[in-house]
């Protein structure tokens, strides 16, 4: 999905598609940072479908560990600048008033892996700067196994998803994600399988690293839509020093 088939992500999940959820991130912002078109940075941007939706109202920054999704979000989002980092270890030579997290934050397997994400932001952030960040799912409210499915087309291209995730050891903190594309272009169809491995943690741990990181711990809670994963978002107010 990063590499060899990032050119598809619009079509497997299409930036309009976030734009209820991205209201709540922008309303979320607007409330810890007040008026004015403040300085953000998002770490692990992918395709830049969130961001897009917020680049009229803040000067963004985007970091991601996929040169192939960066790709994707350039052309979404020309005005933004991209660079290539993990968001565990990446350091910028600048201070923002926000870092922003959106599902990427999924991929950190570990509590180490958390910490270390939460430190980078904690670099980046002016005193009292805000993290806001989003997991898919919490170890209390995750439903073994999750199936979700979609079709999209562009042109002529039609590209259905089935995503099945579940928990093959409930007593780590990784789920699997297998999801099979099926392609149709020109006529033929190709199928491809893809495997994914995330992170599951319980609520408490999320706000446990946050606080140990230097934040006040709150949460903002996104008025549920068709997908109800995100219910809330998750936020951390650098404490000033």
């Amino acid at each position: 999905m990063y590499n060899e088939f990032a050119h598809l992500w619009p079509l497997i999940s299409p930036p309009e598609d976030y734009a209820r959820e991205a209201r709540c991130w922008k309303n979320a912002l607007r409330h810890y940072l007040g008026p004015g078109k403040h300085k953000i940075l998002e770490l692990g941007v992918g395709g830049g479908h969130n961001l897009s939706h917020l680049t009229g109202d803040y000067q963004a920054t985007a970091v991601d560990l996929s040169p192939k999704m960066l790709e994707n979000s350039r052309r979404l989002n020309p005005e933004v600048e991209h660079l290539v980092g993990d968001m565990r270890s990446v350091r910028l030579d600048q201070k923002f008033q926000a870092v922003i997290i959106h599902d990427a934050i999924d991929y950190m397997l570990t509590e180490q892996d958390l910490s270390q994400v939460f430190g980078t932001a904690a670099f980046h952030l002016n005193p009292e700067g805000v993290l806001i960040t989003a997991p898919d799912y919490f170890k209390e409210t995750f439903s073994d196994p999750w199936i979700e499915h979609g079709t999209n087309r562009d042109g002529s291209i039609e590209l259905s998803y089935i995503e099945y995730s579940y928990d093959p050891d409930p007593e780590d903190t990784t789920i699997e994600n297998i999801l099979f594309y099926l392609i149709r272009e020109e006529g033929k169809l190709k199928i491809e399988k893809d495997r994914h491995v995330t992170g599951l943690f319980s609520k408490n741990t999320w706000s446990k690293l946050i606080r140990q990181a230097g934040f006040v711990f709150h949460e903002w809670p996104c008025p549920p839509g068709g997908d109800l994963r995100q219910a809330s978002l998750l936020i951390g107010v650098l404490k000033k020093s």
